[in-house]
C-alpha cells in the first residue's frame, strides 16, 4: 500500500424542491428557508474534526451533489468554496462539479458559481419527453432542460454533463432515441446514460409504476443507444458513463479506480487509507440535516475499517465497472494485497471467460459485463459465499 493514492472530495447538499418517486439519495424537501449559512458552518465543522485522517494530502477533485445543490446561491457556494481553500490543500486546476437540476438553473447563479471556482456541470436532464417528465416526478419541462445546458454554456461552462435515463414507464424504444438524440445535439462533452432501476424506500418501491419495459426490450434500448453514442464521437468508458475523448469525469474515476474520497455533508460517505495503520476505512455521516444545524451536534455516524478479508471483493466491485478495468499494481497500492493471495479466483475468471488476459490491467471481458455478479462472485469471502448460497 502506497501514499500516493488520490484523494477527492465529495459535499453534500441535502435539499430539493420536491422528492423525485424513484430517488433513494439522501434528499429532503426544502421547508421555508433553505438554511445555507449554518449548513455551510456546519461543513466546515465537519472537515476539521476529519483533518487528521488525511493531513498532508491534496485534494485532487471535488463534487458538490444532492439533493439539488444549485438551490444554493452563488454567494454562498462562494463563500463554501473560499472556505475549504482556506482549511484544505487544493491541486491546481482540478475539477469542481457541481449538480444542478433544470428546474433552478439560474444564469446569474452560473456565473457566480463558474467564478467561485467550479469548472464542471452535471444537469440532471433524465428525460426530455413531457410526459416521462411528469411520471418521473421532475419539476422541469424538456425546453428549460435544454435552456439549462445553453445557460450554463453561456456562463462559461465548458465541461458539462447530463443525465439521462431510459427503460421509463410506457417508453418506446424510439423515445428513448429521440431524448438520445436531442441530448447529443446540444454537443456537450459527457452524458451519464443510465436505466431507470427500483431501489428500495422509494415511492416507486412501495408504488411500482406500470408498464416498465422488460429486459428484451431494455436490451434493444442499450444496443441502439450505445450505437447512437458511439457514432456520435462518445467513447463508453464505465457502466453508464459516454464521454468525448479527453472528458472522462475525474472525480468518479477516482471512486471506481479505488481511490480515498473524504464525504462531507448530510448523509456523505467517505473512504480514507491510514497509512500508518495499514488500514482502510469507511466513514458515513449522520443523514438528518437537523444533526447539520444543531452547533454541537456529533456529525459523524460510523467510522469503521474495512476487513481484509473483503478488500479483494471491495477493489474489484469498483474497478470493474470501468470498460479498460485499472492497472494490476494498483491491487497492492490500493488495498496492500498482493495478488498472489487471490491467484485462484483470478485463475477461475479467466478460465470462464470472465476476466481478460491482458498484460497491465484487471479488465472483465464482454462476457464478464454481461454476467458482473458472477464474476465478482469469485472474490467473495468464503463465508460469504457459504451464506449467500444457503440464502
Amino acid at each position: 500500500m502506497k501514499t500516493g493514492i488520490p484523494l477527492s472530495l465529495y459535499v453534500h447538499l441535502p435539499w430539493c424542491v420536491e422528492k423525485c418517486p424513484y430517488c433513494d439519495f439522501n434528499s429532503h424537501e426544502v421547508q421555508g428557508e433553505l438554511p445555507e449559512q449554518t449548513y455551510i458552518d456546519a461543513l466546515f465543522r465537519n472537515v476539521e474534526d476529519q483533518l487528521p485522517t488525511f493531513w498532508g494530502r491534496r485534494i485532487d477533485t471535488m463534487f458538490i451533489g444532492g439533493g439539488t445543490p444549485s438551490l444554493f446561491s452563488g454567494a454562498s457556494v462562494e463563500r463554501l468554496m473560499s472556505g475549504l481553500r482556506a482549511r484544505l490543500g487544493f491541486v491546481a486546476n482540478m475539477e469542481v462539479t457541481l449538480e444542478s437540476n433544470p428546474g433552478t438553473a439560474d444564469a446569474s447563479n452560473y456565473s457566480a458559481y463558474r467564478d467561485a471556482g467550479i469548472n464542471r456541470l452535471s444537469i440532471g436532464v433524465q428525460s426530455l419527453d413531457t410526459e416521462h417528465l411528469k411520471t418521473l416526478g421532475r419539476i422541469h419541462s424538456a425546453n428549460e432542460a435544454i435552456a439549462a445546458i445553453a445557460i450554463a454554456k453561456q456562463a462559461g461552462f465548458e465541461r458539462i454533463n447530463a443525465d439521462l435515463m431510459y427503460g421509463l414507464a410506457n417508453q418506446t424504444v424510439a423515445q428513448a432515441l429521440d431524448d438520445l438524440r436531442q441530448l447529443i445535439d446540444q454537443d456537450i462533452e459527457h452524458i451519464s446514460w443510465y436505466q431507470l432501476t427500483i431501489e428500495p424506500n422509494t415511492v416507486y418501491y412501495s408504488k411500482p409504476p406500470a408498464h416498465l419495459p422488460d429486459n428484451d426490450f431494455i436490451m434493444d434500448i442499450q444496443q441502439a443507444g450505445a450505437e447512437l453514442l458511439r457514432s456520435a464521437g462518445y467513447r463508453q468508458y464505465e457502466i453508464s458513463a459516454w464521454a468525448k475523448p479527453g472528458a472522462e469525469c475525474q472525480h468518479n474515476l477516482n471512486y471506481w479506480q479505488f481511490g480515498d474520497y473524504v464525504g462531507i455533508g448530510a448523509g456523505a460517505h467517505g473512504k480514507i487509507t491510514d497509512f500508518n495503520e495499514e488500514r482502510i476505512y469507511r466513514t458515513r455521516m449522520r443523514k438528518q440535516p437537523d444533526h447539520w444545524l444543531q452547533t454541537n451536534s456529533e456529525l459523524m455516524a460510523e467510522r469503521t475499517a474495512i476487513a481484509r478479508e473483503d478488500l479483494a471483493l471491495e477493489f474489484f466491485l469498483n474497478v470493474l465497472r470501468l470498460n479498460q478495468g485499472a492497472p494490476k499494481n494498483y491491487l497492492f497500492e490500493r488495498t496492500g494485497l498482493m495478488s498472489e493471495r487471490i491467484q485462484a479466483p483470478l485463475d477461475q475468471a479467466v478460465q470462464k471467460g470472465l476476466l481478460a488476459q491482458h498484460q497491465d490491467n484487471f479488465v472483465a471481458t464482454e462476457l464478464g459485463r454481461n454476467y458482473l455478479n458472477d464474476l465478482l462472485a469469485l472474490f467473495m469471502p468464503e463465508e460469504n459465499l457459504i451464506m449467500q448460497t444457503k440464502a
